[in-house]
């Protein structure tokens, strides 16, 4: 399969092909939490455009995220082509990524890897956690997920 890119990518889908499964699946999460951080970034521009309609500079930080957001994106694209040729498939739940191959079993869904249920599972309604969430002491929002 031959894919053109719209944007210049510092890899061709060639290039691509040679690298290990986990070079590419950590590249794509990679990209996508870039993804989200600029979609983020767009959201705030378009609110700072609002007020200053015309200011040069955050048309250009816009328009210059666009680019790069479609560049991100075709690079994930083509990265996902590479492993569908692999032989490993995304998966629709959260973009997880599975082995076409892997026929170990897998825990059912609400069981930890040691067989014991969480809280969702056992219809608490939100997952427990083994630590405690540690607490946020510079006074800053944290943002994340704790496990």
């Amino acid at each position: 399969m031959e894919y053109t890119p719209r944007y210049p990518q510092p890899f061709t889908l060639e290039e691509a092909r040679q690298l290990a499964v986990p070079i590419i699946t950590e590249e794509i999460t990679r990209l996508q939490n870039s993804l989200t951080h600029l979609r983020r970034t767009q959201e705030e521009l378009k609110e700072a455009l609002t007020t200053s309609p015309g200011d040069p500079d955050l048309t250009e930080a816009f328009e210059e995220n666009e680019v790069v957001i479609g560049s991100q994106n075709e690079r994930v694209a083509m990265l996902q082509i590479v492993l569908n040729e692999k032989g490993v498939r995304m998966s629709a739940h959260y973009g997880l990524i599975q082995e076409t191959t892997d026929r170990r079993p897998q825990p059912a869904r609400g069981t930890r890897s040691d067989g014991q249920m969480n809280a969702t599972a056992a219809g608490l309604g939100r997952p427990v956690t083994s630590s405690p969430q540690p607490e946020n002491t510079s006074g800053e929002d944290a943002e994340g997920v704790y496990l």
